[in-house]
């Protein structure tokens, strides 16, 4: 959507908004509102997407049980930063282990300025510590992968055709036991021209799931498009591409031999862990914003 296309939608809204029957419909109000605010940030230029929500999945890597150990306790770190900030999370689907470590976990966050605040913590995460699932007591290193996109509309060139989309339904479970509560709302999403899949099991009807599963896929799909700018950029600039592989981490948090949490990208570093793991992430972000002026 170029920008005459924009101003032109902009301007569609703004009538539609003063009309008398505008709230008879909440629902539908309140999407258009939406839409609405997208429209201006998008219009004000690169960024656009900073003062809006976010989605943040998190997934174990190398470690076993302390990585998926790991996993949980970044979940409970972005929560609790959330809350810090008055955004509210909401999970949308999630693999647990039998002792409460996630293999992966996926949630919203919604907030003003919650993707601008986050999405520099997008990366490999490394924890270092004398693991608690080591009858050895062995000290142990673990890595989660840590992904942040944004929230976007179905506007414009965010929008995907039906046709692209390869959608399955499963059953869902309720509480209460294997055969109570079951329910067909689970979706499996595909994009097929990309290969990115999602599913999303959170929601208690199929349409909000697939909903839901839709953001997923143009937050990826944005991310995808935003890297291979980025690689573009680096070819352009230095003659060659830089890989993210895993175990290039972002950060590291080391329990043991000594207590420190040290961002490797902004070399900013703190003593207080359990703090920092209790939520308290704000000068790593504050870092990292100005690192990027």
């Amino acid at each position: 959507m170029d920008k005459t296309a924009i101003e032109k939608r902009i301007a569609e809204i703004e009538v539609a908004m003063g009309a008398a029957d505008f709230w008879t419909d909440k629902e539908k109000a309140q999407a258009t509102l939406k839409e609405y605010q997208d429209l201006k940030a998008k219009l004000a230029g690169a960024g656009s997407y900073d003062k809006g929500d976010a989605i943040l999945s998190i997934v174990s890597g190398a470690g076993g049980d302390d990585a998926e150990d790991f996993s949980r306790m970044l979940f409970s770190m972005y929560s609790k930063y959330a809350a810090s900030r008055g955004w509210r999370t909401s999970l949308l689907t999630s693999n647990e282990n039998s002792m409460g470590g996630f293999r992966s976990v996926s949630f919203d966050v919604t907030g003003q300025g919650a993707y601008g605040a986050l999405k520099k913590e997008a990366g490999v995460h490394r924890l270092v510590r004398m693991s608690p699932f080591n009858s050895a007591g062995k000290r142990q290193t673990s890595f989660s992968l840590v992904e942040v996109l944004p929230r976007l509309p179905d506007v414009g060139e965010t929008h995907i055709p039906e046709s692209e989309l390869e959608i399955t339904v499963a059953r869902s479970g309720g509480p209460g036991g294997q055969n109570v509560n079951k329910r067909d709302t689970a979706v499996r999403m595909v994009h097929t021209p990309s290969g990115i899949a999602v599913h999303v099991t959170s929601e208690r009807s199929q349409a909000q799931n697939r909903e839901k599963a839709l953001e997923m896929i143009r937050g990826k799909l944005f991310r995808l498009k935003e890297e291979a700018q980025a690689r573009e950029s680096r070819d352009l600039s230095a003659g060659a591409s830089t890989k993210i592989e895993w175990g290039s981490q972002i950060r590291s948090y080391v329990l043991h031999p000594y207590q420190l949490v040290k961002d490797h990208r902004t070399d900013a570093e703190r003593r207080d862990v359990e703090r920092v793991l209790e939520g308290d992430i704000q000068s790593f972000v504050d870092a990292e914003k100005a690192l990027q002026g």
